[in-house]
């Protein structure tokens, strides 16, 4: 499942200490403002969840319909989300990933984010049609399965899922939450040098939408991607999704 939710974040009050309410400007407009400034300036990070409106319109001597407007106000700019059974937070700064041979977690650890790693499934199973035919292997041999919800500084990203050849059979839970998959190939000895990957949508799985905190059969990002060794050989094939409002892919085109 998805990292803890986080603590109530409490504003503090010389931040409103300068809101006019005998003026022309509307309070919830002010209200926004302030907020709005908290949130780029870092008193509010990506991910902090807000007081209640109640408890935010009593300390500041506001009514509720005031607050709620101006949290709306804040909602529409997509600078905050209500979700269900959490409240309202600060959304998280969407990550653009480059369409480069890189993992995610590689991608949120340069980029300063802070990734976390829930696994589900690490498994050795027999290699379908499917997945024998991604790594050129005879159907029945033996892969190494790994499911994982990715997240980026607490708040969930993708679900990624990945196949392995017996020849990674020794990554171990500890390694998988621990480590990005590419990292610990590099560690075997193995670099990857060339891959194929197809992206698309899709609605979400029932499950999907729950570790992803979606709402039912939403859409996600897709990205299937088989990485080969420098040798040509198929090392890894991956069925990833992600959210799509926290995640996009940047792809430079040239006229050749």
């Amino acid at each position: 499942m998805p990292d803890t939710i986080a603590e109530q974040t409490t504003l503090p009050s010389e931040l409103f200490m300068d809101i006019d309410r005998s003026g022309p400007i509307p309070m919830y407009f002010q209200v926004a403002t302030k907020i709005e400034r908290a949130i780029a300036d870092g008193t509010l990070a990506p991910g902090a969840r807000l007081e209640n409106e109640i408890a935010l319109g009593e300390r500041l001597g506001l009514s509720r319909p005031t607050v709620r407007r101006a949290i709306q106000e804040l909602v529409g700019k997509g600078l905050l989300v209500r979700r269900r059974g959490i409240g309202t937070q600060v959304v998280q700064r969407p990550l653009t990933r480059k369409v480069e041979l890189t993992s995610l977690y590689d991608d949120l650890e340069r980029g300063s984010k802070h990734p976390g790693t829930t696994l589900l499934t690490r498994e050795m199973i027999e290699a379908d049609e499917t997945i024998a035919e991604m790594l050129s292997l005879p159907k029945g041999s033996p892969v190494l399965h790994v499911r994982r919800v990715r997240s980026s500084d607490g708040v969930a990203l993708a679900v990624l899922e990945n196949f392995l050849p017996q020849e990674f059979a020794d990554i171990s839970e500890d390694d998988l939450k621990t480590r990005g998959l590419y990292q610990l190939m590099r560690a075997r000895g193995t670099l990857i040098s060339v891959a194929h990957q197809r992206i698309g949508a899709r609605a979400a799985s029932h499950e999907e939408s729950e570790l992803l905190d979606l709402k039912p059969h939403g859409p996600v990002l897709t990205m299937d991607r088989t990485a080969y060794n420098n040798n040509g050989k198929a090392v890894e094939f991956g069925r990833h999704c992600y959210r799509p409002d926290l995640y996009a892919f940047e792809i430079t085109l040239v006229n050749n």
